[in-house]
């Protein structure tokens, strides 16, 4: 396992890969994500994170590396805190989770612009339900399309570290 509360700079961990990753959740999905702190770059300091269109339960906290086997058992399932943004901890780590019931696409970041650089960003789509009140109405017929007079988007598929698929969009 890697330890990313080391201090040890690791030079192909520095530069990230450019471009938004893409999740796509279904909708009524449980969605956990736990999110690391970690020693590159002395730490980099606090990681405002916020996402766009929920407020989530931020249901466990912890220093040192998160171990998926005995963390989880310590989370706060009673009466977490419901938040819109919160603070990875410095060389920590926290969990949240929450319900994807609200279709659309939204954006994850970081709240320093600086991070944005770093790849501290990314974009869930939640798919529509299976009713017309779980569902985003389509677009007039007469709403312009962005991409009419820009450039193409280029898309990658990749892999993330877990197996699943998506999509970085260039």
């Amino acid at each position: 396992m890697y330890n990313f509360t080391d201090d040890t700079e690791d030079p192909d961990l520095i530069m990230t890969d450019q471009g938004t990753r893409v999740k796509g959740l279904n909708y009524n999905e449980s969605v956990e994500i736990v999110f690391q702190g970690t020693g590159l770059l002395n730490g980099a300091g606090l990681h405002p994170m916020h996402m766009h269109g929920y407020s989530f339960y931020a249901v466990g906290m912890g220093e040192g590396n998160f171990d998926n086997e005995t963390d989880p058992l310590k989370y706060n399932l009673v009466d977490p805190p419901k938040v819109n943004t919160f603070i990875v901890p410095k060389y920590g780590w926290l969990a949240i989770r929450f319900i994807a019931n609200n279709p659309g696409v939204w954006f994850w970041h970081c709240h320093f612009d600086r991070h944005l650089t770093w790849g501290m960003e990314t974009v869930f789509i939640v798919k529509n339900g299976n009713t017309e009140e779980t569902s985003i109405l389509p677009p007039p017929p007469n709403m312009p399309t962005c991409m009419a007079n820009s450039r193409e988007i280029s898309i990658k598929e990749s892999k993330n570290d877990d197996g699943d698929e998506g999509q970085n969009y260039l």
